[in-house]
């Protein structure tokens, strides 16, 4: 005990900041995409089209094909837009918000909610709380939802209207959904409410650094099982070019994209076709993303390795965690009760993590146990200082509520 708070107020001491807070690219891996810049080099033409100019608001066939091409998709049922596919999710949930898909809108009726994996992604939760959607969370299992428990609640609650999927390199816990599981996410519409919606954020559809299960088709399944109508498939090159710089994607039947388009457009005139002609020049197809990946994958899997590697010095039954093969994060989960208490001990010696509780609806864990790790953005120094500091706050925190308790 004596050492490990000795080896703390030394981290203190030292006075670092070190920021695993969110899931963000390094400076490394956005300069392996600045050949975006002045890659037009004055050819404003692409696809026959002056991108300069308003129209195409499904965006340019050649990035539409490039957006297939990402997500698995057929060409024709997906829309190019501007940089965030957060943006596209909101516009769809808004668009069933005030307009509905063939029954009532959601905003006319008593009660509506959508299931949220846990641990999920803070944004998701974040949308649905602030357009008023009650989330009703169930369990992750390592290879998706727990089925039975999302099959038991769609059955009987008509008030449920969609859910969240991540379903590849899910965020936090790096999980890839099985082929059963997608297949029972694409039957969910056919045994619950009409407008069911499924939410497909395929954020991470290309991101491998390690060999990965490959994640079934959710427009093939749907298809075969009719419920094609009922899935949305997001997607962006955020974390593949320039973050925020981007370009997203959605993946939609032609009646879902037609709902989608009738409130979207409304509000929006064109995408930024310029910066979709840059990156369908910079990517070019499939074969060019995936060797863009590897060149990002070859930045970011010293740092997972080097987590993976403080992580198992820990003493065994102390925590347990996620070994990803690719994606942006590490799911830890401590001994409950522990996660606030460790991240104060971090936050004291310099060391900045995600909230406790932002994997989970309304900021709450109820078993205080979880904490994400984002180890991309630091350098592979500051990583190492911060798993120094990770690793001491985990056995402080066990060491203090051992003296409590005595």
């Amino acid at each position: 005990m004596d050492d490990l708070k000795e080896q703390f107020d030394s981290f203190c001491k030292e006075k670092n900041v070190i920021d695993l807070t969110r899931g963000k690219p390094s400076p490394e891996q956005l300069t392996l995409s600045e050949e975006l810049d002045g890659i037009l080099d004055g050819n404003f033409l692409q696809d026959g089209i002056d991108i300069r100019n308003y129209g195409e608001i499904k965006g340019l066939p050649s990035a539409r094909k490039l957006g297939a091409e990402l997500l698995d998709y057929s060409e024709e049922y997906i829309l190019a837009s501007s940089n965030s596919s957060l943006t596209l999710m909101g516009n769809l949930l808004s668009a069933f918000l005030f307009n509905g898909s063939g029954d009532a809108p959601w905003n006319e009726l008593e009660n509506i909610s959508i299931i949220c994996p846990v641990p999920g992604y803070d944004r998701h939760f974040a949308l649905c709380e602030k357009l008023g959607i009650k989330m009703i969370k169930v369990p992750l299992t390592g290879d998706g939802p727990d089925m039975n428990i999302v099959e038991d609640l769609v059955k009987n609650d008509d008030s449920i209207k969609g859910i969240w999927c991540n379903p590849k390199h899910s965020n936090p816990t790096g999980e890839i959904y099985s082929n059963d599981t997608v297949k029972r996410i694409a039957n969910l519409p056919l045994i619950g409410a009409s407008d069911f919606i499924v939410l497909w954020d395929n954020a991470y559809a290309v991101h491998d650094f390690a060999n990965s299960k490959k994640l079934p088709s959710i427009q093939d399944i749907s298809q075969e099982l009719d419920t094609f109508d009922n899935v949305a498939t997001f997607g962006s090159t955020s974390k593949i070019t320039f973050a925020g710089g981007g370009v997203a994607f959605l993946g939609a039947s032609d009646k879902l994209m037609s709902l989608f388009l009738d409130y979207f457009s409304k509000f929006n005139f064109s995408p930024d076709k310029v910066n979709q002609a840059r990156h369908v020049r910079f990517l070019k197809d499939r074969k060019g993303i995936e060797a863009h990946m590897k060149k990002l994958a070859d930045v970011i899997r010293p740092k997972f390795e080097l987590v993976d590697k403080y992580l198992n010095s820990l003493p065994k039954g102390l925590a347990s965690w996620t070994k990803p093969t690719g994606g942006y994060f590490i799911s830890f989960d401590s001994k409950p009760g522990q996660a606030s208490k460790i991240f104060d001990l971090c936050k004291t010696a310099g060391l900045n993590l995600t909230p406790i509780g932002s994997a989970f609806p309304y900021r709450r864990d109820q078993e205080d146990s979880n904490i994400r790790i984002a180890p991309t953005y630091v350098s592979i120094e500051d990583l190492e200082k911060a798993m120094q500091i990770f690793v001491c706050c985990v056995k402080l925190a066990d060491e203090e509520e051992k003296n409590l308790v005595s």
